[in-house]
């Protein structure tokens, strides 16, 4: 049976204070559920939960650390559907000068990060309840110099089918977004990023880049929809056409 509404459900977001994460949330409370955010970063949250209804929550946590994340779902009980957006910006360049340490920290958080949240909060899930992952479309089609971040989403592409075969009947999707303005891509200068933002919104079917706001209604698809599962569903303007 179609679920259509998610009002009056408790929504959990790691990585719930900035970018897809937090737009993800808003679409949430603005249908009427509890968000509850979770993030490493004290101030983002104080940021975040000044946006959100006084009725969101709250709450620190470092997904590099299992305990931590074993504490969270155990301090808040159960709930009806899990989004992992945590992450850091893209690691980009040639593999001959890649750090292989910040390599290994950003699959630490992304796929590690996320293993551990699923073992940890699957308990707590109320029937029926589902998970959202966030991928990207590198996996499929990796731009020169992904390698990082296509073996990252590939991993997670890989992860969402196997854990909905064993989670069921809880349902696990995954949302895998193309270019799209947002935190992701702070590191880089505001010309470079503009001039990216540019050259992919001119190639595009659709003429523009996304907005975090384009991927967090496909999140919530997602969680609404209790017939998916399994599923990537691809939102990325088209970029796998060109």
């Amino acid at each position: 049976m179609l679920n259509t509404q998610v009002q009056s459900h408790r929504i959990v977001i790691l990585g719930g204070t900035s970018g897809i994460g937090l737009a993800t949330a808003e679409r949430a409370a603005a249908d009427g559920a509890t968000v509850i955010v979770a993030s490493s970063s004290p101030d983002r949250i104080d940021a975040a939960l000044e946006r959100l209804p006084a009725s969101a929550e709250g709450y620190t946590v470092n997904v590099r650390h299992p305990e931590e994340i074993r504490d969270l779902f155990n301090r808040l009980g159960s709930f009806d559907h899990l989004a992992f957006t945590a992450g850091e910006t893209l690691q980009i360049g040639a593999i001959a000068d890649t750090d292989l340490e910040p390599a290994r920290r950003a699959l630490d958080v992304r796929v590690w990060g996320a293993y551990a949240t699923f073992k940890h909060a699957v308990p707590h899930l109320r029937p029926g309840g589902s998970i959202v992952l966030s991928s990207g479309i590198a996996g499929t089609r990796p731009e020169p110099n992904w390698a990082v971040a296509a073996s990252i989403c590939g991993a997670l592409d890989a992860l969402t089918r196997a854990l909905a075969v064993e989670l069921a009947p809880i349902r696990v999707n995954a949302v895998a977004p193309g270019v799209v303005r947002g935190d992701l891509w702070r590191e880089m200068n505001e010309e470079d990023r503009s001039a990216m933002y540019d050259s992919s919104s001119e190639a595009l079917r659709v003429g523009r880049v996304g907005e975090v706001s384009d991927i967090a209604e496909t999140f919530l698809y997602l969680m609404r929809n209790g017939y998916s599962s399994g599923t990537i569903v691809t939102v990325d303007g088209g970029s796998v056409l060109v």
